[in-house]
């Protein structure tokens, strides 16, 4: 039942971006306010993001370009006397002034209802030892942990568990200010940084090389609920999952541990009485004793996150949408699914393709920044590919990284020594360390027993690495290898620089050969019910189209692909006001865009949305099947 009774409601937003708080936010806050406006609610956001799309004057009714804490929302709250306020869409920054708004009773004097996830709740979850302590009550299994608020009170939970550990920062964003420690020494470090930015830290026993896997959950006030995504990490614990490459839906997972896991993510975001979507992260261990299932849970966001934002693009299920929509009140029969627009939200989409998600790293412009990654997030946006296998999506999201690496096979390094180093360090180079690795005939079993990278993934490495060496030995390019060369994701350019040949002339002779890409539309339902939105990607791993051309009354908007120094939401806001102005000049827009974090790849911001590499072979492969108008900036035509 809907909440009749609100007329103005007030929106955080994150502010500036930073590692941890990106474009993800400006997404979020975005379909959150669409979704206020369909209810005709004046919507009020606090926001000093110049550059966001949520901060244009069409969107929000009133936008007030200050900062996202207690002393100026409640100025805010003073003079527009807002009905209700939402948290959950500016990230950790929002939610932390909400809930100081609430301790300080600001909140409760101006008559301002928190909408969505109880303040009770959102605690609840921001307390790392309160919470631990809320899922042994449910017998949810966390690991052997305490909290601590001083290197004292460390020491002695340490000496408790044993050594490694992990430490982590209460109410902290992106993992700021933890890590794994082996000794005391480590500890002290760690620990001092950590209560710099918090009153608490957790310490808990590390898990070494446990998969780490998340849900995305979405539960309305009436007690329905869904889980809408899973995903699995590349990497083991101990990475950052905004730091890690992310598969979704889960591959390596056995049945029992899939529905094990989301009966178990179901039943902590009901005993949290969550209104909205929540983000469920466990630490699985992939040998279990006896075949059971071996678990931790190891984080819950009640808010929306990156993952969040990632698991929207993946599925095609605007979960912030519809979490603003379950904070009014409405139940998840009652909100459309905007991408068949014949079905509701109570829904468990069903993916028949594969994505992966690449962080995109920029170190190298901090002189003496250290390349290792770990359990605090150090990359600056991410990339997301879509394919019919494995192979042709990590290859994709490693072309849509920087536009300067072809395969996972270009690894660039400058010994064997080298490679042996960068296997053995969690860097952003560790992946084609993997691939340099398999090259010179190190075994999938000791790399797996090195990284702890599943063996799923590493065979799956091992036949990209498999498809070039067996190409370079006889160079033959026949019909049927340059088909099982771009099914397992090589670029033109790349099977060009094997062969000795140009990119053009590779694609020249592709095209004579009729291989092509097929469009393919991203359906939420796995084609049992068509979608109405053109969400698309393109694949060799198909022979026909979803779709038919628009043509010439089309004009392509190249996105910036992911964010990184230089590059930011500012890209995103002007594409999203190019295909905006298109519209009023009666053009269609065409955005192709890889970055799950922007606005722009928002399902409903263009006529199609291509998710897919800024490349001059994407580009004209799209190009020449739309037969349409192009446009972009100075970041998309390099």
């Amino acid at each position: 039942m809907k909440n009749n009774k609100l007329k103005k409601i007030l929106v955080l937003g994150s502010g500036a971006l930073k590692i941890g708080e990106a474009g993800e936010f400006d997404y979020s806050g975005s379909q959150a306010i669409k979704a206020l406006k369909e209810e005709k609610i004046k919507v009020v956001l606090v926001n000093p993001n110049i550059a966001t799309f949520q901060t244009s004057q069409e969107l929000a009714d009133e936008v007030y370009f200050l900062p996202v804490n207690d002393y100026f929302v409640e100025k805010v709250i003073a003079k527009e006397r807002p009905d209700g306020i939402m948290l959950s869409f500016g990230g950790q920054t929002a939610l932390n002034c909400g809930l100081i708004l609430h301790k300080k009773g600001i909140l409760k004097k101006y008559k301002v209802k928190v909408l969505g996830t109880p303040v009770l709740s959102i605690e609840l979850t921001e307390d790392r030892e309160k919470f631990a302590q809320h899922l042994r009550k449910i017998e949810i299994p966390v690991p052997s942990s305490g909290s601590a608020t001083s290197i004292k009170e460390a020491k002695i939970i340490a000496e408790k568990i044993g050594f490694p550990l992990m430490v982590r920062a209460a109410f902290a964003l992106g993992g700021q200010k933890s890590g794994v420690v082996s000794n005391v020494l480590e500890l002290e470090e760690i620990v001092k940084g950590a209560l710099a930015i918090s009153p608490q830290v957790l310490i808990e026993k590390y898990l070494h090389h446990f998969k780490e896997i998340e849900y995305e959950v979405v539960r309305d006030m009436w007690g329905n609920i869904v889980t809408v995504c899973n995903m699995e990490n590349f990497d083991p614990l101990g990475i950052h999952t905004g730091d890690s490459i992310v598969v979704a839906p889960s591959q390596t997972l056995s049945n029992k541990e899939y529905h094990g896991l989301r009966e178990a993510s179901i039943k902590i975001v009901q005993s949290l009485k969550i209104v909205g979507e929540c983000n469920v992260q466990f630490a699985l261990n992939p040998n279990p004793k006896n075949g059971e299932l071996d678990y931790f849970v190891i984080e819950v966001n009640a808010r929306l996150s990156r993952s969040s934002a990632l698991a929207s693009k993946a599925t095609g299920y605007p979960l912030a949408y519809v979490a603003a929509k379950l904070a009014l009140g409405r139940s998840l029969l009652q909100i459309e699914n905007k991408i068949t627009k014949v079905t509701q939200s109570f829904f468990e989409p069903a993916l028949d393709y594969v994505v992966v998600k690449m962080p995109r790293w920029d170190l190298v412009k901090f002189v003496g920044a250290f390349d290792q990654i770990g359990s605090a997030m150090k990359s600056v946006g991410e990339v997301m590919a879509i394919g019919r296998s494995f192979e042709e999506a990590l290859q994709k999201a490693v072309r849509m990284q920087s536009g300067r690496v072809e395969s996972v096979t270009d690894g660039g390094f400058a010994n064997n020594q080298e490679v042996k180093n960068f296997l053995s360090t969690p860097t952003p180079r560790r992946l084609f360390a993997i691939a340099e690795s398999m090259k010179n005939k190190v075994s999938v079993e000791a790399i797996h027993k090195i990284t702890g990278v599943d063996l799923w993934f590493l065979y799956r490495i091992q036949n990209i690495v498999d498809s070039e060496q067996k190409f370079s030995k006889n160079k033959i390019l026949s019909r049927d290898v340059i088909l099982e060369l771009k099914q397992a994701g090589f670029s033109d350019k790349k099977i060009g620089s094997l062969c000795h040949k140009t990119e053009m002339q590779i694609r020249h002779l592709r095209k004579q050969m009729n291989i092509r890409p097929s469009v393919f539309t991203v359906d939420t339902l796995a084609g049992e019910v068509p979608a109405k939105t053109n969400y698309l990607y393109l694949t060799y791993h198909g022979d026909h189209h979803d779709v038919s051309p628009l043509g010439k009354k089309a004009v392509m908007v190249l996105g910036s692909g992911p964010y990184h120094i230089g590059s930011s939401v500012e890209f995103d806001w002007s594409c999203v006001y190019a295909a905006r102005a298109l519209k009023k000049h009666k053009k269609q827009s065409i955005i192709i865009n890889c970055n799950p974090e922007t606005v722009s790849t928002d399902y409903d911001m263009s006529d199609r949305l291509y998710f897919e590499n800024l490349s001059f072979e994407t580009v004209a492969d799209i190009f020449e099947f739309e037969n349409a108008f192009r446009f972009g900036g100075r970041t998309t035509t390099e």
